[in-house]
């Protein structure tokens, strides 16, 4: 079979096409909308001539008065007796609470915390693998704490947990805690150390 030539042979001429479609008929001129603007444009500008012709309100204020300023007294040194005379009396105060506040004294009762008789441990991990427990470890390190890498038979296996401990009080875990989750190192378990 031989080989076609189809781009020397150019586009084929188009088919005229038939128009079915009609045209949708021309709206007529809104003429009510017409009318509606021009009274719109009419009664502003009626409103703006208005403005311009009209007098302004007389102002009702009452007349400015003249202010006299007194004269200054001349100056001389006043006797201490004068000055006594003229001031009035000290008032007395009617509050009380600056003494009250000077001589107050607040009791705050502070709760007791609850000691264990068992010591806590923190768990920061389970792996299957040593090399992943020391890095976990390496990570806390770096935040300043000393953590021991623990390895346990399990059912399924060997487990090396990541363990920092042991706490007197469940505070100062919960102190360590914050400070890892903070440094994105979690989730971190607190339990008795067995």
């Amino acid at each position: 079979m031989a080989t076609r030539d189809y781009v020397k042979r150019g586009k084929a001429p188009r088919k005229p096409t038939r128009n079915t479609k009609k045209a949708p008929p021309k709206a007529a001129f809104p003429l009510k909308w017409a009318i509606i603007a021009v009274l719109l444009v009419g009664a502003f500008g009626y409103g703006l001539f208005h403005l311009a012709t009209s007098t302004p309100p007389e102002n009702t204020t009452p007349a400015e008065q003249k202010v006299e300023k007194p004269k200054p007294a001349p100056k001389s040194p006043p006797s201490s007796q004068k000055a006594k005379e003229t001031l009035p009396p000290q008032p007395k105060e009617k509050w009380s609470y600056i003494e009250e506040l000077e001589n107050k004294e607040v009791e705050v009762e502070a709760n007791e915390q609850e000691i264990s008789s068992r010591p806590y441990l923190m768990q920061c991990g389970a792996y299957r693998s040593s090399s992943q427990a020391d890095e976990r470890k390496a990570m806390i390190a770096f935040q300043g704490l000393e953590s021991h890498v623990k390895t346990s038979q399990g059912e399924k296996g060997i487990w090396y947990r990541v363990v920092l401990g042991p706490y007197p009080l469940k505070r100062e875990a919960e102190r360590d805690r914050n400070m890892l989750r903070r440094a994105g190192i979690e989730p971190c378990a607190i339990w008795y150390w067995n």
